[in-house]
């Protein structure tokens, strides 16, 4: 066997170590509700060179990070769109400059006490100043949070830390002592970035778009997949061939694509692959961590652990105080965003290449950064505990108000009405029947832009989380006739079913729910009604059917109540 052979083959061996070992990892954090990523990280320090040794060749995980980090970064700059940030204009700009700039500068004060050089001071505050996209993500997601008020501040926020990286990645050589001078090779530096800067303007607005119109014109999803990919990489390496980083070149590669009506399609074909090579980013992370280093600082790691969730917390949750959120969801966010992010690691790579920080505090900033990420669940959980803590103290009524999100329900005098909860479509429709009807109702919504919106056009619309009781009370439950409960959250509209029945047993609640296994649970929690959008697309398509073979419709009502009667008794069954 050639030594050519015997070099991909130790690749190969390495890969199938690293997978097989993740799986076995993943599976134990899917069980103790761990995130994915300190998974990853875990794997990594497992395998590495500090633990097992199961990878005696770090760089050939490392070249296949590089490419998890192109993909990363092109997925950001696909997702950075103007529209975008209009939609958390807000948050992004006032809360992620606040939150940013505020962790920086505390960053900075701390590493200068502890007598650190001030660029290093600087570069310590950046990676401080970074939150995990990836799990707040998919925390949000998991409550079915991601339009509620603290998702929307959550997310522009983390938005904007993505952007901010960028920049970031930019200034590092300057904070490890790379002199700034203006000589010819930076003249040519400055040209060639200039060039760069202009090839991706000129590119986003005539050539891509032209490309990917005649690429998917041809119907092949591989050709089109194949374009996107080329785009990517091309832009990178002339990104490295300039000066600058490949994963600048990314982002730049990702505001080109990102501006075309391709947009979406293409972060659907690059998110299966950016995530196996982040993976491999994540697990070389984790690869530099030294256990024995956890084991003879314990103390020092756990103090910086705890030091690190807290400020970040108070942080974040200043700035959603400044940002006008109550006082129950700026402590929210600020747990929220109390951990450490990925991006912070692609920034300790590069400033490990300028020396910025010793190894000692490379291993220190690894050992807290990885507990910050386990830790995130339980913080949330105890954010949440914190709050009724606070509801249990003597606090001034405008405080109490504040936990309880009722600082912007003061709901008129109002009886025989229709509550309808969540103002989506499925609420408007409700509006517009009840207007038609000359019913009363009001709206609770938990989008605050929206209840803004549409309170200048007269709707009885209210900012109110329905899964508290003392929302439903104010909006005088008990005198009541219906309740429609139009959002797309299981569990939310599962506690709100729950509490109108006990407030108000007559009521009618009527229940939009996803999926058919949501329908029994409703129906035991006191839910009149419940229409499953699963079940009743089915049925629409089915009654079509009939109806274009010419079945009379007394015959389709009657196989669909057989329909409806057989799918509740199969829920019934598979619930038992």
């Amino acid at each position: 066997m050639t030594e050519q052979s015997l070099l991909e083959f130790a690749l190969l061996d390495e890969i199938v170590v690293i997978c097989a070992l993740a799986i076995i990892v993943l599976l134990i954090c899917h069980k103790i509700r761990l995130p994915l990523i300190a998974g990853f990280l875990i794997t990594g320090v497992l395998a590495g060179p500090h633990t097992l040794g199961l990878v005696e060749e770090i760089s050939n995980v490392q070249l296949l990070a590089e490419v998890g980090i192109v993909l990363l970064l092109f997925t950001v700059g696909l997702e950075f769109s103007i529209k975008r940030i209009l939609e958390y204009k807000r948050y992004f700009l006032l809360g992620g400059v606040l939150q940013v700039g505020l962790t920086v500068i505390a960053g900075c004060i701390v590493s200068l006490l502890l007598q650190r050089p001030f660029g290093e001071a600087i570069f310590f505050g950046f990676l401080l100043s970074m939150s995990s996209t990836a799990i707040v993500l998919r925390t949000l997601e998991e409550k079915r949070e991601t339009q509620s008020p603290l998702g929307r501040a959550a997310i522009g926020i983390l938005i904007f830390q993505d952007v901010i990286a960028v920049p970031m990645m930019l200034v590092i050589p300057f904070l490890g002592g790379m002199p700034f001078e203006l000589d010819s090779s930076f003249l040519i530096f400055i040209v060639k970035s200039i060039f760069l800067i202009v090839m991706v303007f000129v590119s986003a607005i005539y050539l891509v778009p032209r490309l990917l119109d005649y690429v998917t014109s041809t119907k092949s999803r591989e050709l089109f997949l194949l374009s996107v990919l080329t785009i990517c990489f091309s832009v990178a390496f002339i990104s490295n061939w300039v000066g600058l980083s490949l994963a600048l070149g990314a982002f730049l590669a990702g505001l080109m694509v990102s501006e075309t009506e391709y947009s979406n399609e293409a972060i659907g074909d690059i998110i299966p692959f950016k995530d196996v090579f982040t993976s491999f980013f994540f697990i070389s992370v984790g690869m530099l961590l030294d256990l024995s280093f956890v084991f003879m600082h314990p103390l020092m790691v756990i103090l910086m652990t705890i030091g690190v969730l807290l400020l970040k917390s108070v942080i974040a949750g200043s700035v959603g105080l400044i940002l006008g959120l109550p006082i129950r969801l700026a402590i929210l966010v600020g747990v929220t965003l109390s951990q450490v992010g990925e991006f912070s690691f692609v920034l300790l790579k590069s400033g490990a290449v300028y020396s910025l920080g010793t190894e000692y505090h490379s291993q220190l900033f690894l050992s807290v950064s990885l507990f910050t990420m386990a830790m995130t669940p339980l913080c949330i959980n105890l954010g949440n505990s914190l709050i009724k803590f606070l509801h249990l103290l003597p606090l001034p009524d405008y405080w109490k108000a504040g936990l309880s999100q009722q600082n912007h329900l003061e709901v008129p005098q109002i009886q025989d009405h229709v509550i309808i909860v969540g103002y989506g479509i499925i609420g408007k429709n409700v509006v517009q029947a009840c207007k038609q009807a000359n019913i009363p109702y009001l709206i609770l919504e938990m989008n605050s832009e929206t209840v803004k919106e549409e309170k200048l056009k007269g709707e009885p619309i209210f900012f109110g989380d329905a899964t508290h009781e003392i929302v439903l009370e104010h909006a005088h439950i008990k005198d009541a006739r219906v309740v429609a409960i139009g959002i797309n959250e299981a569990i939310a509209a599962l506690q709100i079913t729950s509490h109108v029945h006990a407030l108000n047993p007559n009521a009618y609640v009527i229940v939009r729910s996803r999926y058919l296994m949501e329908v029994q649970p409703l129906l035991d929690a006191g839910a009149n009604e419940v229409v499953a959008e699963e079940f009743g697309a089915s049925i629409e398509v089915f009654s079509r059917i009939l109806g274009h073979y010419h079945i009379e419709e007394s015959q389709i009502d009657k196989v669909i109540k057989e329909l409806e009667f057989t799918q509740l008794r199969r829920i019934h069954e598979t619930v038992s």
